[in-house]
């Protein structure tokens, strides 16, 4: 059997290429692992961010490569098709964490009637939540359009959700402004949906002129400024802000702009890569990380088991419906078709009112 892996130079995220590798005969196979075949995926600018931060926070390490090179991780679904776990049969449907590939080896552990893990040594130096997989055959939430948008914005918007939660959780830091770069992008206007649903927040969209139709129409943000307006702004009253970008520049100026009345200086994601790695010291609150892994461990703690899971599906239920409005899902299939998708996306020629599914 054949197999196909779509790599990355992870010194230079343009060059990239499919190779032909061997999976492992069903017989071959060690105690309780599976061999799964990734059936579909999804793919996005949040991708780019895993491949970016690659060596940062040992994404690369999840699914290796050969030297040099990187199998960036996507969310999305296999099905089963040998098995060495007594409790997990062939032709069961897992939702997680896969690589760019045809083939994935799962080392199933605490397997339960909703999920398992994969336990791969090499797996666990990431957060746990990556090496989760739901076991959702049959489950009509995760079949059809459903499915697509469960791969597409699920892991976003559980991003939005946590970062809303911690913002609400600190009173926003006294601000009643909240600003979000990438305005158009799926985590930040996921994240807007939940921010506009709260009493007395105003929330701004920023985003390039291109994009300023598209984040207008969402509904979700109270005013929408192009990247280069953002100091037309009052700047009399506190804000927060929630960089998508992770422009280097963009932060600064707006960090001068509203000097002491930047309360919060939230880092999310990297859509923008040509950030500078030297940050100089910015007026207002220090800009710094939100690390996901580390709220959602917190919130599990003080929720108890099944706590995070109950309020991000009342979350999740408000947001979904709203996909149809929003997206429209692209399907392509074969190495030539995740390149061009990989490639598009990494150079930001994807409109924002796309999403893609993909399958080697």
């Amino acid at each position: 059997m054949n197999a196909t892996d779509f790599i990355v130079s992870r010194n230079d995220l343009q060059q990239c290429k499919s190779i032909e590798t061997q999976p492992p005969e069903a017989a071959a196979l060690p105690a309780d692992a599976l061999l799964v075949k990734v059936t579909r995926f999804a793919f996005t600018a949040n991708n780019i961010t895993y491949a970016v931060m690659g060596d940062a926070l040992k994404y690369w390490q999840l699914f290796p490569a050969p030297k040099d090179f990187g199998n960036i991780p996507v969310w999305g679904f296999g099905e089963v098709i040998a098995s060495k776990h007594p409790n997990v049969a062939v032709g069961e449907t897992l939702f997680g964490y896969f690589p760019m590939a045809t083939h994935l080896v799962i080392e199933a552990a605490d397997v339960t009637k909703r999920g398992l893990r994969d336990g791969a040594a090499h797996r666990q130096v990431a957060a746990p939540v990556y090496n989760a997989y739901a076991r959702v055959s049959g489950d009509p939430a995760f079949t059809g359009k459903q499915g697509d948008y469960q791969a597409l914005l699920r892991p976003l918007f559980m991003l939005s959700f946590l970062v809303d939660d911690f913002l609400a959780e600190n009173d926003f830091y006294g601000a009643r402004r909240v600003m979000l770069s990438s305005a158009s992008s799926k985590t930040a206007y996921g994240l807007a949906h939940l921010l506009h649903r709260r009493d007395g927040i105003k929330v701004i969209g920023l985003t390039s002129a291109p994009n300023v139709a598209f984040v207008k129409s969402l509904g979700c943000y109270d005013e929408v400024v192009t990247y280069d307006a953002v100091t037309s702004l009052p700047a009399d009253s506190p804000v927060a802000y929630v960089d998508m970008a992770g422009n280097s520049d963009l932060r600064e100026r707006l960090h001068r702009h509203f000097g002491g009345q930047m309360k919060y200086s939230g880092r999310v994601g990297l859509t923008h890569r040509s950030t500078s790695p030297e940050e100089p010291e910015l007026p207002g609150a220090k800009p710094s990380w939100f690390f996901a892994p580390d709220h959602i461990r917190k919130r599990a703690r003080e929720w108890g088991p099944g706590g995070v899971d109950m309020r991000f599906g009342a979350a999740w239920a408000g947001f979904a419906p709203k996909l149809d409005q929003w997206l429209t899902v692209t399907e392509g299939r074969g190495p030539a078709a995740v390149q061009q998708v990989y490639l598009d996306t990494l150079n930001g020629r994807v409109p924002p009112d796309q999403g893609h599914i993909l399958a080697l």
